[in-house]
């Protein structure tokens, strides 16, 4: 027996000491890390989320991980096709949507124990039906999309003479009115030609048909709709209005800080990218608009989806219904991002009311959601990118090698039928 007094402090000790040890390895077991995966600057409405996730969801740790747009796909490529470095939430744009549902590797979130399909009826009409696969699968959730937006600088529009009426009425009075604005300020108002085809090709769908594939899957590239937003682009080309730029390349940030680009057809959430580092120096210049001819398109939206390789998948599930049908967040992500909400309910009056100081304090908002009613919804295809990467080559074809633009779309249409066998 030990008669030391001290025995029974320092036996109260270590026994205290033991439980704090127990309660913490308790609570790091109880701990879920949820790797999430994205890509600027979607990966900020993640940044904005977290703490507001924390609240709720004490017991969860989310870790970002982010790369650059291209090389964040060609990753999560990757790691769909081996079934390693899968993160438990997945990011993904728009563009990319029918190839990832085509690959089975997610989740068919419209599937129990999900049932996603339930939510559908808290979207805009348009939205939802993007990241359903061909087969009816759910495979990705929208959390913002892109009104069809033309962006224009009114400074430089009064210098020239031209108005917004000028701009919009048409497609040729677009062309004719920007030649002006180049004779007389020496700005150009298109990024390039292909600006003006990838806006007109998405304003021409009809409900349910794909960008470049129909309802049946058979390749469109030879179609009215193609050849017309080819000769647009050809006419602009000829009157001298696009830059030859690049878009998202120092050159296109540079051409708006030096006054050299006076208008950008684009989704509503560009309205972020100007406000942060586009054209900051522009604040209260820039003006929104409908797109000309009175068409509605949807440009751009970026998606959450949950790989099937994963243990994780209540916890995923979980996040991605918070990023997705939050009205905080999507809120948040409107006011900080110009990320358009996927939901409706984040469109309340009040808030789509207030003046944008960057916009020269326009109700721009009120444009957006009036274009969100009417966008018609856009079936993915698998073959997207390929179709991408064959217009985009026939339309140089055409700009700088001279190609008629029927012989372009011909040859197009033919190439892509023999690469998707179709």
């Amino acid at each position: 027996m030990n008669a030391n007094p001290l025995f029974p402090a320092r036996r109260a000790v270590l026994l205290g000491a033991a439980a704090l040890a127990f309660a913490q390895g308790t609570v790091a077991a109880a701990t879920t890390t949820l790797t999430v995966a994205s890509f600027p600057s979607f990966d900020d409405s993640i940044k904005l989320a977290i703490p507001l996730y924390k609240k709720l969801h004490p017991e969860v740790e989310i870790k970002l991980v982010s790369l650059g747009y291209a090389d964040h796909h060609t990753a999560m490529t990757t790691a769909l096709a081996t079934g390693a470095n899968l993160p438990d939430v997945m990011g993904l744009e728009i563009n990319y949507i029918g190839k990832f549902a085509e690959s089975k590797g997610l989740e068919d979130l419209g599937a129990a124990p999900y049932n996603a399909k339930q939510m559908q009826k808290l979207f805009h009409a348009f939205a939802f039906p993007q990241g359903v696969d061909a087969s009816g699968s759910v495979a990705a959730i929208p959390a913002d999309v892109g009104p069809g937006t033309l962006f224009y600088r009114k400074d430089i529009l009064d210098k020239a003479g031209v108005t917004e009426a000028d701009l919009n009425k048409s497609w040729e009075s677009f062309i004719t009115s920007s030649k002006t604005v180049r004779e007389k300020t020496g700005a150009y108002m298109l990024t390039s030609a292909a600006d003006i085809v990838n806006i007109y090709i998405r304003t021409t769908i009809k409900p349910g048909e794909g960008l470049y594939f129909d309802k049946a899957g058979k390749p469109q590239l030879d179609t009215p709709r193609f050849k017309k937003a080819f000769e647009l682009a050809v006419a602009a080309r000829k009157a001298d209005i696009d830059g030859k730029i690049a878009p998202w390349s120092n050159e296109w940030r540079e051409a708006f800080r030096s006054n050299k680009l006076a208008s950008q057809m684009m989704g509503a959430w560009l309205t972020g990218h100007l406000t942060a580092w586009l054209n900051p120096e522009a604040a209260g210049q820039w003006r929104a608009a409908p797109l000309p001819a009175g068409a509605f398109a949807s440009w751009g939206g970026s998606f959450y989806a949950i790989p099937k390789v994963g243990k994780q998948k209540k916890e995923a599930w979980e996040f991605v219904k918070f990023m997705t049908t939050n009205k905080e967040i999507q809120t948040l992500s409107f006011v900080k991002m110009g990320a358009y909400p996927a939901i409706v309910e984040a469109q309340d009056k009040a808030f789509l009311s207030e003046p944008i100081p960057y916009l020269g304090g326009q109700q721009a908002r009120l444009l957006w959601s009036d274009a969100a009613a009417k966008i018609p919804s856009m079936k993915p295809d698998r073959f997207d990118g390929v179709a991408l990467e064959i217009t985009t080559a026939a339309l140089d074809d055409v700009l700088e090698r001279g190609k008629s633009v029927d012989q372009a779309l011909a040859d197009a249409n033919a190439q892509l039928k023999r690469r998707t066998r179709r």
